[in-house]
C-alpha cells in the first residue's frame, strides 16, 4: 500500500486538508518570489486551485493557466474562481500544454515531489517562460519532519505501518531543489526555508482535517476501531499545545527560483 500513488480527485477533501496550509507557506512564498503584477502565469499542478487564487489575489496577473491531471481537481478549481483571469486545463507536468515562452512565471507549489521525474518537470516550466522569466516551487521537507501532518506519520511508524508518501520525497530538501534548478540551466537561483503555524481548536478538528486525503484514507479504512483509537492517541501525543490550550503543529517547505536565461 505504501507504494501505491497518491492520487487527489476531490478537491473539497484536499481544501479541508491542505488548502489552509497552502495558503499560509504560498503567502510567505510570494512574498519571497517578489513577481511584478501584470504578469502571464502558468500553475503547475495547480490542484483545486488554493494557489491560483492566491496568485489572482495578491499579484494582479495578466492571466493564469492552471493545469493538473485531476478533472476532479480542476473541476473544484474553476467552481471556486470568480475573477475570470485564470484557466484551468488537464495535462501533465512533464508535458505541459503550454506554448514555448508563454509565460512569465512557472510555479509548482507543493507539487514537485509528486512529479516521477522532477528534472523533466522543471525543464518544461523553464521551457515555457520567456527568457528574463521565472522559474519558482515549493514543497514540504518531507525527510525532515516538515510535512504538516507529520504527527499522523509518525504515529502510523510507531505502529509498524508505513504511511504513504510522495514518490520524490526525496527532492524535497533545499540542497536538492537548487541542485535541480542549477542542472536545468536557470540563473541567480535563491533557496529559502519556510515555517508556518496553523492552531486547532481541537484534535477532533486535527484529525478530521488531517484524514481527508487518499494518503491516509485507505489505512484507516483498513484498521480496526481500537487500531483506530490507538493511532489517534498517538497521533495527538506529537502535537504542541498553545498557551491558550490550542493544539498547533508547524509546517516547513523549502522554496527555490531561479531566471530563465536570456
Amino acid at each position: 500500500m505504501a507504494d501505491e500513488p497518491i492520487r487527489f480527485d476531490d478537491g473539497a477533501a484536499y481544501e479541508q486538508m491542505m488548502g489552509v496550509w497552502s495558503r499560509l507557506a504560498g503567502e510567505i512564498f510570494l512574498d519571497w518570489v517578489h513577481p511584478p503584477r501584470g504578469l502571464v502565469w502558468a500553475d503547475v499542478g495547480c490542484g483545486n486551485g488554493a494557489f491560483t487564487e492566491l496568485v489572482v489575489e495578491r499579484c494582479a496577473p495578466l492571466a493564469v493557466m492552471g493545469v493538473d491531471p485531476s478533472e476532479g481537481q480542476l473541476s473544484y478549481a474553476r467552481g471556486r474562481h470568480k475573477a475570470g483571469v485564470a484557466s484551468f486545463v488537464q495535462g501533465d507536468a512533464m508535458a505541459l500544454p503550454f506554448e514555448t515562452g508563454s509565460a512569465d512565471v512557472a510555479v509548482m507549489a507543493l507539487v514537485i515531489f509528486f512529479v516521477p521525474q522532477p528534472e523533466r518537470g522543471v525543464a518544461e516550466m523553464k521551457r515555457v517562460v520567456r527568457p528574463g522569466g521565472i522559474v519558482c516551487a515549493y514543497a514540504w521537507d518531507m525527510l525532515r519532519d516538515g510535512f504538516p501532518l507529520y504527527p499522523l506519520q509518525a504515529a502510523l511508524r510507531e505502529m509498524g505501518h508505513e504511511p504513504r508518501t510522495t514518490p520524490r520525497a526525496d527532492i524535497s530538501p533545499v540542497a536538492e531543489l537548487a541542485k535541480l534548478w542549477n542542472e536545468a540551466g536557470l540563473q541567480q537561483v535563491e533557496t529559502r526555508e519556510i515555517t508556518v503555524e496553523r492552531p486547532f481548536a481541537s484534535f477532533d478538528a486535527y484529525w478530521e482535517s488531517a484524514t481527508q486525503g487518499p494518503g491516509f484514507k485507505p489505512q484507516l479504512a483498513a484498521m480496526s476501531a481500537d487500531a483506530q483509537a490507538e493511532l489517534k492517541r498517538r497521533t495527538a501525543a506529537h502535537i504542541m499545545r498553545d498557551a491558550a490550550g490550542q493544539m498547533v503543529f508547524s509546517g516547513r517547505a523549502n522554496a527555490v527560483k531561479g531566471i530563465v536565461p536570456a
